[in-house]
């Protein structure tokens, strides 16, 4: 397959970033996106010049390191799933594949296609954690736990944090993101003591990296690769204001 690939480059943070335009040939239909882009960049080094940076790891649709809009959506057309899981099977012989990094405030262009993410993890520890020493591992059914509620907590457990959200979004807000994190913990028994601490700290933590307000637009939950439901920003909102008003988050 051939396709046209219109590409972000952006020397670093600091540099104006510009589109590039590269035609690429012998692509298998049957490569992810990202060896796509392996091959893009094994043709640039042998033609002299800097190949592309790009972020990845697993490639398996686990870390969430691959995040990147494909034509205007982050991870590419598909739904539920990453752009590592993306084929380029996907598109059509010679299409035009426009490729950019996420756009927020509070995820700054790195390089090319890179962009700082440790905002999520200044999020988390404000909070995503139990801080209450468990000693070893217990029996697994020393807790009982309704299968309901373990569901609903694996389902928010399954956010990757790959930042899809906040690219998504208009406002460019991390409230899907934050409310998985949130309900993780907070559906969960041993996640009570501090229940209303972790909402309020972890929001403030949210609102201090620069991502914007939930506008209720749903575009979040539309391109979430582990599909995230809405239902948990619903959550985390009735949590942040029962702990506001018990006043939380003064630990």
């Amino acid at each position: 397959m051939k396709f046209k690939l219109r590409i972000w480059r952006q020397k670093n943070a600091q540099s104006q970033g510009r589109f590039v335009d590269y035609e690429l040939d012998g692509v298998s239909p049957d490569s992810s996106f990202l060896e796509m882009l392996d091959l893009l960049n094994q043709k640039l080094i042998l033609e002299g010049e800097e190949p592309v940076a790009f972020d990845h790891d697993c490639r398996e649709g686990i870390c969430g390191m691959c995040g990147m809009m494909i034509n205007g959506v982050a991870h590419g057309p598909k739904a539920a799933i990453t752009t590592c899981q993306l084929h380029m099977r996907t598109f059509k012989d010679g299409d035009t594949i426009v490729i950019e990094p996420w756009r927020a405030r509070a995820f700054p262009v790195v390089k090319d296609l890179v962009v700082d993410r440790s905002a999520f993890d200044r999020i988390i520890q404000a909070g995503g954690y139990i801080s209450v020493s468990t000693g070893s591992a217990p029996e697994a059914n020393a807790i009982p736990v309704p299968k309901k509620t373990a569901d609903m907590a694996m389902d928010a457990a399954t956010c990757i944090g790959c930042g899809a959200c906040v690219a998504a979004c208009p406002n460019s807000s991390a409230m899907l993101f934050t409310a998985a994190k949130v309900a993780h913990l907070n559906s969960l028994p041993q996640g009570q003591a501090e229940r209303y601490d972790r909402a309020v700290l972890m929001v403030e933590a949210m609102d201090r990296e620069g991502f914007g307000g939930c506008t209720n637009i749903g575009e979040c939950e539309a391109v979430c690769p582990k599909e995230i439901s809405l239902d948990f920003i619903a959550m985390l909102n009735r949590d942040l204001l029962i702990g506001t008003l018990k006043g939380a988050g003064q630990r």
